[in-house]
């Protein structure tokens, strides 16, 4: 096990670098393992900050270019913080026809929070994807693994609700 100096991170706790520094172990000196690093890490932390990618770069002993290139080159990877509760409104025409940008307009005025981003406690995160593959529920948005179907502007701030 190699010795790394933690660098201080406020949204990194002592078990956090626990877990990170077993992935880091559990990786070390396998080629191309720098996704599943980067993806378990995310999984463990939240997200992926610059210490933590320069961390995972000294432990596996690659330029932090590299890290950094696949951590911002992939959309599955965060470079910021996401919320507790990760909302994805779906974009495709189905849903765009029936209703839904009335439906971010909504949940971006009441929590003042635009697409793409997170509200400053951290509650909730916003983002659009093109397709959740589930075209006769449109509108359709996922929050974490729950799936809304017929969103409705008036109707879309009672479900949020209940994640708060």
């Amino acid at each position: 096990m190699l010795e790394l100096q933690r660098p201080e991170h406020p949204d990194i706790s002592d078990e956090m670098w626990n877990q990170v520094d077993r992935i880091i172990d559990e990786n070390r000196g396998q080629p191309g393992c720098i996704i599943a690093v980067l993806r378990k890490s995310q999984n463990a932390v939240g997200y992926l900050p610059a210490p933590l990618m320069d961390y995972i770069s000294l432990g596996l002993n690659l330029p932090r270019s590299d890290v950094f290139g696949v951590a911002s080159f992939y959309s599955l990877f965060s470079l910021e913080p996401k919320g507790r509760h990760v909302i994805k409104v779906c974009t495709g025409t189905a849903c765009y026809v029936k209703g839904i940008r009335e439906v971010i307009s909504r949940i971006s005025n009441q929590y003042k929070l635009s697409e793409g981003c997170t509200t400053a406690d951290r509650c909730f995160s916003l983002e659009s994807v093109r397709c959740l593959g589930a075209c006769g529920l449109a509108p359709v948005m996922v929050i974490g693994e729950d799936v809304h179907g017929a969103v409705k502007a008036d109707t879309v701030l009672d479900i949020l609700l209940r994640y708060e």
